[in-house]
């Protein structure tokens, strides 16, 4: 079964995470898929507009904590170099607009995606969680910087430090969303992502390299940063301690 579905619809291509069975954590497999999939969306002139969503009732769960436990002495820093860092850059640089649609919870490198895509629009049941210091680790894939940039930085480190949910609508209230549906929510992916398909490419792809200087010049850096403290957290022990005790609660359910 892939990991990435893509289909087209009115101009816009629709890229759905497909790990239902894994609240659609990212492996390796997935991030390389969906990299490569932004790349052919990039370069086809039929796409002015991509969405991002998921299968079923779930965005991302986030990384795949099983791929990084089989992992033998696995580099968190490494890692990230070689898929979320890269994924967040691409988002901000690709000169077509990126929806993220999110369809229900959605936490910890897939938060960090929705951030870095440049509107989001979600189901009124969804939720957003950073979830890293759950297992004990620094924030990563960007959201350090994008969520506090978003809701300010007390916000921003009250839920990072409390793993609190980020109800959809609160999301809307504080900015990180741009739209909240119910029974119209597809609706409203649909409208936005035609009138984004239709637009005027070339002022789109300009328009969002300024707000890229203006907002985030830092980003990569911030992203290599964020490598290094996470590698860091990788190596304490409470962090094995955590991710083992999720698996055993996993276990058990």
């Amino acid at each position: 079964m892939s990991t990435l579905l893509s289909s087209t619809q009115h101009g816009s291509v629709i890229l759905t995470l497909n790990r239902p069975e894994r609240a659609n954590a990212f492996n390796f497999e997935m991030t390389q898929a969906l990299q490569q999939a932004l790349v052919d969306a990039e370069n086809n002139p039929q796409v002015g507009c991509v969405i991002i969503t998921g299968s079923g009732k779930t965005f991302s769960a986030g990384q795949d904590l099983t791929e990084m436990k089989q992992g033998e002495e696995i580099s968190y820093n490494e890692h990230l170099n070689k898929t979320y860092n890269p994924l967040i850059l691409q988002i901000r640089n690709m000169g077509k607009p990126v929806i993220a649609a999110i369809n229900g919870a959605c936490a910890g490198a897939a938060f960090g995606i929705a951030l870095a895509c440049d509107l989001r629009i979600a189901k009124s049941t969804s939720y957003f969680v950073v979830g890293f210091s759950g297992i004990a680790l620094a924030p990563d894939s960007g959201v350090s910087l994008f969520l506090s940039k978003y809701i300010g930085l007390g916000r921003a480190q009250e839920y990072f430090y409390t793993n609190k949910p980020i109800p959809a609508q609160l999301a809307f209230d504080w900015g990180i969303v741009n739209r909240v549906g119910g029974f119209n929510y597809q609706r409203l992916v649909t409208q936005m992502a035609e009138e984004l398909a239709r637009g005027p490419r070339e002022a789109f792809a300009l328009g969002k390299k300024a707000f890229n200087k203006a907002y985030l010049p830092n980003l990569e850096e911030i992203l290599m940063y964020e490598g290094i403290l996470q590698e860091e957290a990788s190596k304490v022990e409470e962090h094995r301690r955590r991710v083992d005790a999720f698996f055993s609660r996993r276990g058990k359910s």
